[in-house]
């Protein structure tokens, strides 16, 4: 069988590549595409501190209204005598809690806030720690909680059994984060 016969090459079949027209489109498209590739990484950049404060403020806000949902929730002051027996405020011996601090009590030092509904009205700018030492970096921050009495299933706002806890940070830049979160007097304290 015979073998079949190679052609020549010719030169114009040797040299197959670009042609600077398609060469030029070439760059046009991929300039185009990557214009609009950098333009979004530059708006990505530059609003990326945005999301940076409204983390931290959510943060504070988490932190403060953790401080606050810990506190005890009693009828009586903490530094009363029946605290922990009286089943409503006429089991107090002397001192009936109500919202807001009892006089002189403050966050930092003694007497210390002690009951859930002494940090309503609490309010700082800067924030601060609990020994009211400045927390690096959030002096442009500020907080403050509200307390009041809040309706919670089948606990009425009447009763007072139950607290509403709202706590607001505002961040630089006008940049506002509010939580509310609940607390509900139980057992030992709880009527039955």
């Amino acid at each position: 069988m015979p073998l079949p016969q190679s052609r020549p090459f010719t030169a114009a079949a040797r040299q197959r590549g670009l042609s600077l027209i398609e060469l030029v489109i070439f760059m046009v498209v991929v300039s185009a595409a990557l214009a609009g590739v950098l333009r979004i990484f530059i708006q990505a950049t530059s609003a990326s501190a945005d999301p940076m404060l409204r983390r931290q403020a959510l943060a504070i806000a988490e932190s403060l209204m953790e401080e606050v949902q810990l506190m005890p929730f009693t009828f009586c002051d903490p530094d009363d005598a029946n605290v922990e027996t009286a089943t409503s405020s006429a089991g107090c011996a002397s001192s009936v809690e109500a919202i807001g601090p009892e006089a002189g009590e403050n966050r930092f030092a003694t007497p210390q806030f002690d009951n859930v509904n002494d940090y309503n009205g609490y309010a700082m700018s800067g924030i601060v720690d609990i020994t009211n030492t400045a927390v690096a970096g959030l002096s442009g921050y500020s907080a403050s909680v509200a307390v009041a009495p809040a309706a919670l299933n089948t606990i009425t706002a009447g009763s007072g059994d139950a607290l509403r806890i709202t706590v607001s940070v505002t961040a630089p830049g006008g940049i506002n984060v509010t939580l509310d979160g609940y607390r509900s007097r139980h057992a030992p304290n709880a009527a039955m």
